[in-house]
């Protein structure tokens, strides 16, 4: 593993490891360790008790973040006639059919695809250019829809989407470290609830496992959740 910078173990010093601390606590640490000279985006990650092999236990989602992520995202629709020029009318950076060729040749220059359900099986197509990236659009996500205007809203709102992954953690963007510290908070706590209650009713023991936030270049901070979870 290579070496930590003078500056991170510095930040390092602040953080007690032993420790979980309290939303508001660690979002403090959170700024006090943020070590970079740009603008650092905060995540939170979760560690939880569930068996993403299982089909029920397959967490995923999305969620419009009460103060937003900070970031514009950039997003694709894939319409067609009445639709299309809702889209456009949304606010939407991209519009039409012909962007499946474009993606085909090499093309990335957007965040969301949404697509409507007439269009999935072209877009299906794109399955093995879009999934691993994460970007196929999925009803679960709110992303295939005939409500385009709602979508490209909520997502230049500041959606998140979020999905367990094999290892049974999940990763959200909750901000900036230039947010107003209640704001970043009110985020976790909004993402965090989210979470809470998308607890499978097959999973057994201790759901939300860990819960720690970071900014893009500083240390991980323990994150005690247990005023979240209900019994």
């Amino acid at each position: 593993m290579a070496k930590r910078g003078k500056k991170y173990q510095e930040a390092l010093k602040l953080v007690d490891r032993t420790k979980t601390y309290a939303a508001t606590e660690a979002i403090d640490l959170v700024k006090k360790t943020s070590i970079a000279n740009f603008d650092e985006s905060v995540e939170a990650a979760f560690r939880l008790g569930v068996d993403p092999k299982k089909a029920d236990q397959q967490i995923r989602g999305a969620m419009v973040l009460p103060h937003g992520t900070g970031k514009t995202q950039r997003v694709l629709v894939i319409a067609k006639g009445d639709k299309a020029t809702e889209a456009e009318n949304a606010g939407a950076d991209y519009v039409g059919e012909d962007y499946i060729n474009k993606i085909n040749q090499g093309w990335f220059e957007f965040d969301v695809v949404v697509a409507t359900p007439d269009m999935m099986a072209e877009v299906g197509k794109l399955g093995r250019t879009l999934g691993p990236k994460g970007l196929m659009p999925n009803p679960k996500t709110g992303t295939v829809t005939f409500e385009i205007e709602k979508a490209v809203q909520e997502i230049k709102a500041g959606k998140v989407e979020y999905r367990v992954d094999k290892s049974g953690n999940v990763h959200v963007p909750i901000g900036k470290v230039s947010f107003d510290e209640q704001k970043l908070v009110e985020n976790f706590e909004a993402i965090t609830e989210t979470l809470v209650k998308a607890k499978p009713q097959s999973s057994k023991g201790t759901y939300m496992r860990t819960v720690a936030v970071a900014s893009t270049m500083g240390p991980g901070i323990r994150v005690d959740a247990s005023n979240y979870i209900r019994k």
